[in-house]
């Protein structure tokens, strides 16, 4: 990994999107730090497109469509991405995303067989305002449980036939054959006529779990917040640079570097 500092002139200028996760990747703690904050209103204010790219919930996602200066969200690891279109929001649907109606019985399944099978797991705080996913914490709330624990929780979720990731907090499980990299890029291509073949260069994508893997791979400018290293032993497709510092201060850093990069060129 490079320290983002190395990012060069010629790179920032490509970059016309900048996609992040969100739980530890712009908080910390749980709490929106006003860095990162202020950092997503540079983005805007600077005509760079800002897209959360996160497994939090839709009810979560209709709020930062709505109120953050962001072009629009990606939930629920990957089901759907929320955007406004001038005073209306609206939603593109992933097309392996299932009906809510029928996938909700085995979720909910999935999650008591999980709780039984792992003790001191427990259902997300946040679950009531999900549509397509069962989130099982592990290290959101106390007491953190740790992450070799989440490991068997992923590997007990896709012996059920569920595709499983592990965030920071979250272990998350759905049934589909979606992700967040696929929605991201469904997503910008609908909305900005972005061509996945030829234009991966113009995407600098924030993340700092497991669950990043897809993006850290498939874009050359992706970045990891600082507190990446915590999981080096299992990422597989790391971030090709990576921040100084840790959660929404690294996320700052790095979009601090690219803008100022931009200004400069």
């Amino acid at each position: 990994m490079r320290p983002v500092a190395s990012l060069s002139a010629e790179e920032a200028s490509s970059v016309r999107f900048v996609l992040f996760d969100i739980d530890d990747t712009i908080t910390e703690d749980g709490r929106l730090l006003r860095e990162s904050y202020d950092a997503i209103w540079s983005l805007s204010e600077a005509g760079v497109a800002a897209v959360p790219v996160t497994g939090r919930p839709a009810g979560w996602c209709d709020l930062i469509a709505r109120q953050w200066p962001v072009a629009g969200v990606v939930g629920e690891n990957g089901a759907f991405a929320l955007y406004m279109d001038g005073d209306r929001l609206e939603c593109l649907y992933h097309e392996a995303a299932p009906d809510p109606a029928g996938v909700r019985e085995r979720l909910a399944a999935l999650g008591r067989d999980a709780l039984e099978e792992f003790p001191g797991l427990r259902i997300a705080k946040d679950q009531p305002y999900r549509v397509f996913d069962v989130a099982l914490d592990f290290a959101e709330e106390e007491p953190r449980l740790g992450l070799e624990l989440a490991v068997r929780v992923k590997a007990f979720c896709e012996s059920r036939g569920a595709v499983a990731k592990v965030s920071s907090i979250h272990v998350n499980a759905w049934f589909g054959a979606y992700d967040k990299l696929s929605m991201a890029e469904r997503f910008l291509s609908s909305r900005f006529g972005y061509d996945p073949i030829h234009d991966s260069a113009s995407v600098m994508y924030f993340g700092d779990s497991p669950n990043d893997e897809p993006m850290f791979g498939r874009f050359p400018l992706s970045c990891g917040v600082a507190n990446v290293s915590g999981y080096a032993s299992i990422l597989k497709a790391p971030p090709k640079f990576v921040t100084s510092r840790p959660f929404g201060y690294g996320f700052a850093e790095g979009v601090d570097v690219l803008l100022r990069l931009r200004e400069n060129r």
